[in-house]
């Protein structure tokens, strides 16, 4: 199969608005910018390595006895039917949200699937039994995201200045080529109303009724997460597919918004004061509580994943009762 391939630049060469324009050449993808295109495809570099990885490794999936993917039919269903009528490819299982599909699984083989990278803060919780419901922002980047240290202290002036509680998990190697330092005249201002942890148990905290919006990097593992909490998301995309994931947050699920990548305190403030306390934020959460629900019923006995799994095992993997 011949495969067209497009060298977007990246947006650290590009501050005109380019990145901005409207693109209708991918099918199953409507009204995407160039912002929104993962950045291992939005490339300058013909040699890039994720650029070659990625396209071996999706001319590798059509060799492939079957294919799963870790979303539902209703979440990207456009999506899924440009997949399945593009390459017209049978076997095909959304089997997704996983962590929903997995409370069908004794409780101590789904412990044994964790697959976190950190030792999680157990005090956390005793932190979050103490707030209010639906207070709290929760604040992740992910095991790998880093950014530089101005953005960091931006981000950390523009959360301290918003005045809401919150959850901030800042791993030890966050800023690039740096120590994650705050100032003591933030550490100050902050004591009362956020709690500042290396690592916690991510679903759990997704769960607990204090929580009230995610501010995170949009990693897919974090959005699915989100929405089997059924919580609102403020987006920080750095790399990756997250570029993409908080387009369709923010677009057409109807769940999140946007931090500029130039982060900015004011900004920051004013967008988690929104979230939590404004219009916009109420209608967002109503919106992922409703995706929750649709994604337990997706993972229910009957629904369509539970379906699929089932499936999947008898079929691809040939195993009877």
């Amino acid at each position: 199969m011949n495969i067209s391939c497009h060298f977007i630049p990246d947006d650290d060469y590009l501050t005109d608005g380019t990145l901005d324009t409207p693109i209708d050449w991918i099918t199953g993808m409507k009204d995407i910018r160039l912002k929104d295109i993962p950045s291992f495809v939005r490339t300058t570099d013909p040699n890039d390595i994720m650029f070659d990885f990625v396209g071996e490794e999706a001319q590798n999936c059509l060799k492939a006895p079957a294919i799963i993917f870790n979303t539902f039919d209703e979440f990207e269903q456009e999506a899924l039917q440009a997949v399945t009528s593009k390459f017209n490819f049978p076997n095909i299982y959304t089997i997704g949200p996983l962590p929903l599909l997995g409370r069908h699984f004794p409780e101590s083989q789904a412990e044994a699937l964790n697959s976190s990278l950190w030792k999680p803060d157990s005090k956390v919780f005793e932190w979050l039994d103490s707030r209010k419901p639906e207070s709290v922002v929760y604040v992740n980047y992910g095991s790998v995201t880093t950014m530089t240290g101005t953005h960091f202290q931006e981000f950390a002036w523009g959360l301290a200045n918003s005045k809401q509680p919150f959850l901030w998990i800042v791993r030890p190697d966050v800023v690039k080529g740096e120590s994650a330092m705050l100032p003591e005249e933030l550490l100050e201002e902050i004591k009362d109303r956020g709690l500042i942890i290396s690592w916690c148990a991510q679903d759990q905290v997704l769960e607990h009724p204090a929580v009230g919006s995610f501010l995170t990097h949009c990693g897919w593992n974090s959005t699915v997460e989100t929405i089997c909490a059924g919580v609102p998301v403020i987006c920080w995309p750095f790399f990756g597919d997250q570029q993409t994931n908080c387009h369709y947050s923010c677009m057409k699920w109807g769940i999140g918004m946007e931090i500029d990548h130039d982060v900015k305190r004011d900004e920051v403030a004013q967008l988690v004061r929104e979230m939590m306390g404004g219009e916009k934020g109420k209608k967002m959460r109503m919106k992922a509580k409703e995706w929750k629900k649709i994604a337990q019923e997706a993972t229910d006995v009957g629904g369509s994943s539970y379906v699929n799994f089932d499936k999947f095992i008898k079929e691809a993997l040939h195993f009877q009762d």
